[in-house]
Order: C-alpha cells, then sequence, then structure tokens
C-alpha cells in the first residue's frame, strides 16, 4: 500500500499555486511548514484505509528537483465536469498542457483524463471513471 508521495520542487510558492488550484477541491487539505507543503485527505471514521499523503518539497540533496522520466502522478475527480474545470484551473496557476481532457483510445470506455506538468516539470493526471457520466463511443 502506498502511504505517500513526494514530488520535489525549487519554488515552494509556484508549488503551492499550482497544486492548490485542484487538490483542495478533491477534497485535500494543506499543511504548510518549514519542510515543505503536505497535502492530506481526512481521516475516515470507521475506515481502516488511509489514503495515502502528498507532500511538495525542496530537495535533500540541495540540487535541483527534477521531474522523472516515466513517472506521474494521478489524482481522481468526482466526474468529466470536474476533471475540465481543474484541469484549466491548474494551467491558469502555473501549469502546462500535456493532454486536454477527454478520452483516451486505449483505456477503457469510462476513463476520461487530462493530463499536467506542474511548474516543475513533474506529470500530473486528473481523471474521472464515474459511471453516471457518458461513456466514450465505440
Amino acid at each position: 500500500m502506498i502511504a505517500y508521495v513526494t514530488v520535489g520542487a525549487d519554488d515552494l510558492a509556484l508549488a503551492k499555486q499550482f497544486y492548490s488550484a485542484f487538490l483542495p477541491a478533491l477534497g485535500y487539505q494543506l499543511e504548510e511548514g518549514p519542510e515543505g507543503l503536505s497535502y492530506a485527505l481526512p481521516a475516515q471514521p470507521d475506515h481502516s484505509f488511509v489514503p495515502p499523503d502528498f507532500y511538495v518539497k525542496p530537495t535533500f540533496d540541495g540540487h535541483p528537483a527534477s521531474a522523472g522520466n516515466g513517472s506521474m502522478i494521478a489524482f481522481e475527480a468526482f466526474d468529466q465536469s470536474q476533471v475540465r474545470a481543474l484541469h484549466a484551473a491548474a494551467i491558469s496557476a502555473g501549469g502546462s498542457d500535456e493532454g486536454q481532457p477527454g478520452f483516451r483510445a486505449s483505456y477503457g470506455p469510462r476513463f476520461y483524463v487530462g493530463y499536467l506538468r506542474d511548474p516543475q516539470g513533474n506529470k500530473i493526471a486528473l481523471f474521472s471513471s464515474n459511471p453516471s457520466d457518458p461513456a466514450r463511443d465505440g
């Protein structure tokens, strides 16, 4: 089970602007401290599963942060409309488009996804597979 995910950032203010543009809408709460940014989903009473935290921190070795080639972090949205809205908000907050929201032929008929890069270059996916939303044709 994944306990947490961490990405490096050289500019925490810019990273905060980017991630705060969409993570609170997905239920994440921000704690900010001298060690960086911590986004966490609140614990659910009577649930043993604890969703992983997401951290944005300066590098420990002092060298510039870098994005991993082939690495991506995906956050689940509630529906297709939210994927579109949060993708646009994240771009307005300093991110860059890596793939407009929509269906992808290589995924299931309900997997709706938009891709981004954060200001540091980390690849982020915002997706929904809500059964109440329309499915891909074909």
